[in-house]
């Protein structure tokens, strides 16, 4: 008896599963990041990004801004992201949801570090607000950042 409630209870999870990944799935986001680490070594210059996604019935789009300082560290006005250094946008062909992450993939158009068109990039977004995480890849380039504000949803 207990060998068949294991055997329903893992049909109702792979039932689940699959509905989340064919269903009428909806993942959302908008939010202001912080990239770990910033432009790296040797400067650390911290990196500010304005992100945003949606995917609903098959179709979606992706955004992603990211801003540096032009003014070096220490000095007046160097807590102001004003200069663009790298923009991503394009359609997200496909979403995979596994508990609280989903990975998206698409292509983009890239300006800035990374620079071209046509360009293959995965998202992987934790469900929340504020200190959850998302990570973007593209142009062989691998981007850690923490959500300051907003929210992702799905």
């Amino acid at each position: 008896m207990q060998h068949k409630k294991h055997l329903v209870v893992l049909a109702i999870l792979l039932v689940t599963n699959v509905a989340l990944v064919w269903g009428d799935q909806v993942l959302q986001g908008g939010a202001t990041t912080m990239v770990t680490g910033g432009t790296g070594s040797p400067s650390f210059a911290p990196v500010i990004t304005k992100l945003a996604f949606h995917w609903r019935d098959g179709q979606g789009h992706f955004e992603c801004l990211a801003l540096a300082s032009g003014t070096a560290a220490g000095t007046p006005g160097s807590g102001n992201f004003d200069t663009n250094v790298m923009y991503v946008t394009g359609e997200i062909t496909s979403v995979e949801i596994h508990g609280s992450k989903a990975t998206f993939k698409g292509i983009a158009t890239v300006t800035g570090l990374g620079a071209g068109s046509n360009l293959p990039f995965t998202g992987v977004a934790e469900r929340g607000g504020p200190g959850t995480r998302f990570v973007l890849t593209v142009s062989g380039l691998t981007f850690d950042e923490i959500l300051l504000e907003g929210d992702i949803s799905f």
